[in-house]
C-alpha cells in the first residue's frame, strides 16, 4: 500500500524540530567517576515501544546539570545509533530519577502533539526505509541531532492523533500477542530437540536389538584398527577428560581421541572473499550452524596453495569450532562430499573417525546437553572468547553403542528433528506475516486511512500556532532571566508546514508558513 502525495484534510507537514524540542543525553566519561552517581538509560534500555529498566547503570552528573538530563513522563527516547530511530515513550518510574546517555535523543513534543503518535511514526519510518537519507556512517549507522530535527512528519489534528494511537495500540497489541506465542513455540521446539538428543545419547530413545552386538566389542575392534590407521599420533589414546556418563549395558564409553584416526587444526593462511577460477572454498566457524554446514558465505584460497591439499576435507570429517563466545564454542558439524572440494580454517578442528564410529553420532553427542556440559567444563575464557583445544576435545567422553544401533538411533533422531524443523518453518512464515501486517497497519495509519477523519477536529495548523506561542513565551521568560550583560542574540525560527525535500513542496493548497521571532536558548552552555 502506498502513501498518497496529498495529505488528508486537516493534516499538515512539519519537521520533527518544528513540533518538538530534542537533545542528546549526557556523554559518559568512564575516567571520571565523580561524586554524584545517578541512574541513566542507555541505547540497550530502549526497545520498540518499551523501556527496560531491569539493567540500569549509573554515572556521575553534577547537581547543576541533573535537571537538564532528567527523563520525564511523556518523553520520547530515540536511539541515535545501532538500530537508529528505535524509540519508546517514558511512562515514569514512581518519581525515581533517571538520566539518559548521549546514545539517546530525548524528544519532547510541543503544542500537545502526542508522544505516542511520534513513537509509531518513527517505527513507520523504520520499516519503510524513511531514515535512509538522514543517517550517517557506512557500517554503523547514526542519526545525528540535526538530522533528527529534519525528519519530515505528517501531522494530523490532535484528536485524530489520539484515535490513530488508540487503534494502533489495539491492533498491534494483538500482533505482539501472536508474536509472543510464536516465540514461545520456537523455544519449545529448541527444548524438544535438546530433549531428543539427551534421550538418544543416554540410550533411552530406542530399544537395543539382540543381534546388534555391543559397544565393548566395537571398542576392541577400534583399538586394533588404530594400529594400522593412526599415523603420526601416539597409539595410546587420551583418557576421558570428564565423568563417565551412565549408558545401557550393551554400550561403552570411550574418549573422542580413542575413536579418532585424526584430530588436527585447520589452515591459518589468508583467504579472499573474491573467488577466481579453481579457487578452493575454506569453511570457517560461521559456516557451522545448528549442527550443519552452511556454505552460503565462503572465503577462498588458490587451488595451488599447499593448504588446499593439506586441509582438504573428506566425506565424514567432523569440524569442531574451538574458539568462539562461551555460548557458541564447541559447535560442530559433519562435512559431506556433495558440498564439493573444501578446506577448513584454523579456528576449526577436524576429527576423522575410525571404522565403526558414525561421525553423525559423535556430532549428536557433541551438540547434546551432555556434550555442551563437557565443553563448558573444559573451556578457557580470555578477553570475551572461550577456547577448547584439541587435547581437551580428545578427552570428551563419547557414549558408544554398537555401529548398527548408532545408525538406527540417528534415524529416529532425524525423524524428530525433521518434525521440529517443519514447525520452525511454519513459525518463521507466521512471523513474516505478522511483520507485514504490522507494517500494513502503520502504512494505513499515516496515510490517514486507519481511522475516520472528523471535520470538527481542530486542524494541525492550530497545533503549530500553539507551538509558536509556547516558544515565544519560553523565549520571553528566558529573556527576563538573563542579565543585561548577556542579552540573547536574536535568532529567527521558522515553522514551515511544507515537507522536507523528499515530500511534496505544497501538499495542501494555501498551507501557511508560521514564524517565531526568537528561538529560546539555555542559560548555561550545553553540558557534555
Amino acid at each position: 500500500m502506498s502513501i498518497p502525495s496529498e495529505l488528508p484534510e486537516g493534516w499538515a507537514w512539519a519537521t520533527l524540530g518544528d513540533i518538538a524540542d530534542s537533545t542528546l543525553g549526557k556523554m559518559l566519561d568512564r575516567k571520571k567517576e565523580g561524586d554524584h552517581p545517578v541512574p541513566y538509560l542507555r541505547n540497550v534500555n530502549v526497545q520498540w515501544g518499551r523501556i527496560d529498566t531491569e539493567d540500569v547503570l549509573t554515572m556521575s552528573i553534577p547537581p547543576g546539570q541533573q535537571d537538564f538530563f532528567r527523563v520525564r513522563r511523556g518523553d520520547l527516547l530515540v536511539c541515535e545509533g545501532g538500530e537508529v530511530g528505535r524509540c519508546a515513550v517514558f511512562e515514569g518510574d514512581d518519581g525515581k530519577y533517571l538520566a539518559f546517555q548521549k546514545a539517546l535523543h530525548r524528544v519532547r513534543p510541543l503544542g500537545g502533539v502526542s508522544s505516542s503518535y511520534l513513537r509509531y511514526y518513527l517505527e513507520y519510518l523504520n520499516v519503510t526505509g524513511g531514515f535512509g537519507k538522514f543517517t550517517t556512517g557506512s557500517t554503523i549507522k547514526h542519526l545525528p541531532q540535526q538530522q533528527l530535527k529534519r525528519l519530515p512528519v505528517r501531522v494530523p489534528p490532535l484528536e485524530e492523533q489520539r484515535r490513530i494511537v488508540a487503534m494502533l495500540e489495539e491492533q498491534i497489541s494483538k500482533i505482539e500477542s501472536g508474536e509472543r506465542g510464536l516465540a514461545k513455540s520456537s523455544r519449545r521446539s529448541v527444548q524438544y530437540r535438546r530433549l531428543v538428543a539427551d534421550l538418544a545419547t543416554k540410550g533411552k530413545l530406542a530399544e537395543a536389538l539382540v543381534d546388534e552386538g555391543t559397544g565393548h566389542a566395537l571398542v576392541e575392534s577400534i583399538r586394533h584398527a588404530r594400529i594400522g590407521v593412526v599415523k603420526g599420533r601416539r597409539l595410546k589414546a587420551a583418557p576421558l577428560g570428564g565423568p563417565v556418563p551412565e549408558v545401557p549395558g550393551n554400550w561403552t564409553v570411550a574418549s573422542l581421541d580413542e575413536v579418532s584416526a585424526l584430530i588436527e587444526y585447520g589452515s591459518s593462511t589468508k583467504t579472499s572473499e573474491m573467488a577466481k577460477a579453481g579457487d578452493v572454498p575454506v569453511l570457517r566457524m560461521g559456516n557451522i550452524q545448528d549442527g550443519k554446514i552452511d556454505p552460503r558465505v565462503l572465503k577462498y584460497i588458490p587451488a595451488g596453495h599447499p593448504d588446499a591439499a593439506k586441509f582438504s576435507l573428506e566425506d565424514g570429517d567432523l569440524l569442531f569450532n574451538r574458539t568462539n563466545s562461551i555460548e557458541l564454542v564447541g559447535k560442530s558439524a559433519v562435512y559431506r562430499g556433495e558440498l564439493g572440494r573444501m578446506a577448513f580454517a584454523s579456528y576449526l578442528i577436524r576429527c576423522r573417525f575410525l571404522p565403526g564410529v558414525d561421525p553423525e553420532w559423535v556430532n549428536l553427542v557433541i551438540n547434546s546437553p551432555m556434550g555442551r556440559r563437557y565443553i563448558r567444563s573444559v573451556a578457557t575464557q580470555q578477553v570475551g572468547q572461550a577456547n577448547v583445544n584439541g587435547t581437551k576435545l580428545g578427552g570428551m567422553p563419547i557414549p558408544l553403542p554398537p555401529e548398527a544401533e548408532q545408525r538406527r538411533i540417528l534415524d529416529v533422531v532425524e525423524s524428530h528433528h525433521s518434525a521440529a524443523l517443519r514447525l520452525n518453518s511454519g513459525i518463521r512464515q507466521q512471523g513474516v506475516k505478522a511483520a507485514l501486517l504490522r507494517r500494513s497497519f502503520l502504512t494505513e495509519a499515516f496515510a490517514g486511512r486507519l481511522v475516520p477523519q472528523d471535520s470538527a477536529d481542530e486542524p494541525a495548523e492550530a497545533l503549530f500556532a500553539r507551538i509558536r506561542a509556547e516558544r515565544e513565551a519560553a523565549g520571553a521568560y528566558k529573556a527576563r532571566r538573563r542579565s543585561p550583560r548577556r542579552a540573547p542574540a536574536q535568532q529567527k525560527h521558522t515553522l514551515d508546514t511544507a515537507p522536507a525535500s523528499d515530500a511534496p513542496p505544497h501538499p495542501r493548497a494555501g498551507a501557511p508558513t508560521l514564524t517565531t521571532a526568537t528561538q529560546p536558548t539555555l542559560d548555561l552552555e550545553m553540558p557534555s
